[in-house]
């Protein structure tokens, strides 16, 4: 992904599609969006992956985050439909063993700074995994949950590296630019993706602007706000 890329996000609870917002889990509410029913994630992933040319579909799994079961089996339809797809899948990874259970899938795990306990579970997963996995740098306001050490000591970081801003996510509040240019400019030669907040094509011209090489998106998508245009002329 040389150039800046535009990653679609769905986000799945009981074999659902829901609409993320705020990070408030509990309230998630299913999807409502022109891409098909929110019990029908295989046709909302195609719609999103349509509008974006994306060779990257970002799924985050709540009922594994959450710990209350998981949507293996959805995530296996949607790599069985989009051959030519990488799933990104986030689904709560605390340890090395959690992941081997995914890997059958051939997706790119994401491993968010929330679940892990320790810097040393992420060290494991990143010596098994090696650019196989992804860290996700999970912050709540000004908070980063997780291990400190994760954002204090970069050279725990792999290659690619998401910002997310969980508090910002779909509630049109915009990117947090400020913490973008802070993590840009520690990273080094990483490849670092933005989540949270994005509103228009505005918002991804300005986190494009951050030295961020991607960014992850879901609500501007579905009510329109960026459209499949706005995202060519981007890159």
């Amino acid at each position: 992904m040389s150039e800046f890329a535009v990653i679609p996000v769905i986000d799945l609870k009981g074999g659902v599609a829901v609409h993320a917002k705020g990070g408030k889990r509990a309230d998630y509410r299913p999807l409502e969006t022109p891409f098909g029913p929110a019990d029908d994630p295989l046709a909302i992933a195609r719609g999103l992956l349509d509008v974006t040319g994306s060779p990257a579909l970002y799924v985050a799994d709540l009922d594994a985050i959450e710990g209350s079961g998981n949507n293996y089996e959805t995530c296996r339809a949607l790599a069985d439909v989009l051959p030519t797809t990488t799933l990104w899948v986030d689904a709560g990874f605390s340890d090395a063993d959690e992941c081997a259970f995914w890997l059958p899938l051939g997706a790119t795990l994401v491993i968010g700074s929330e679940t892990l306990a320790s810097h040393d579970n992420w060290k494991d997963i990143h010596a098994n995994l090696g650019d196989g996995a992804m860290l996700s740098l999970d912050f709540d306001g000004a908070t980063m949950r997780g291990p400190q050490t994760l954002l204090a000591e970069t050279e725990l970081w792999p290659e690619r590296l998401i910002v997310m801003s969980l508090d910002r996510v779909g509630t049109g509040e915009g990117p947090d630019l400020d913490r973008l240019k802070f993590v840009c400019g520690r990273e080094g030669e990483r490849t670092l993706y933005a989540a949270g907040g994005i509103r228009n094509s505005g918002d991804l011209a300005k986190v494009k602007e951050t030295g961020a090489r991607g960014a992850l998106i879901a609500t501007a998508l579905h009510t329109g706000a960026v459209t499949q245009k706005e995202i060519a002329a981007l890159a």
